[in-house]
């Protein structure tokens, strides 16, 4: 009885490091995103600056329309992915100076501000809902493996 004890000992210890490992790594990712940046202002900031001032954009549509694009997203994580996806439609919305978010905007918002591995996901949606993908290619290649790499210049010249 007394290896066996010992074994699941070890195998506690290990199993408590790793999960104390997972959590401190999303604890400290979270701690960057709260970080100043240049301006000022952290990445959270920001965020929640275009949530507020798009929030009366938003129609009940669109909402439903992001909810199920985020569906596949654990649902621990759902609501970080929401903010941080609805702050990029928002901040494209606020840069347009559009009166309100469309579904055109919701899906290129929804691409640049997601990684490309989500955006198979978002394709067979797409195709789910009869909406024509073609018009969003542009888009699609502007996203690397991590969006956030120099997102505003490579839009600003496939656009123009």
């Amino acid at each position: 009885m007394g290896i066996i004890m010992d074994y699941f000992i070890i195998f506690w210890g290990f199993l408590l490091i790793t999960l104390l490992g997972i959590g401190g790594f999303f604890m400290f990712r979270k701690f960057l995103k709260q970080l100043p940046k240049e301006d000022g202002k952290s990445e959270m900031d920001w965020q929640r600056y275009y949530i507020e001032k798009t929030k009366h954009m938003w129609k009940e549509d669109e909402i439903k329309l992001l909810n199920e694009f985020v569906s596949p997203v654990p649902e621990i994580f759902r609501d970080v992915a929401k903010q941080t996806i609805a702050s990029k439609i928002g901040e494209l919305a606020l840069a347009r100076n559009k009166k309100e978010i469309t579904q055109e905007l919701l899906i290129e918002g929804y691409i640049i501000g997601t990684p490309k591995r989500d955006h198979r996901f978002l394709r067979r949606k797409l195709r789910e809902k009869n909406i024509d993908v073609k018009p969003y290619e542009q888009f699609f290649s502007l996203s690397r493996k991590d969006y956030r790499d120099e997102w505003k210049s490579r839009y600003n010249k496939n656009i123009r």
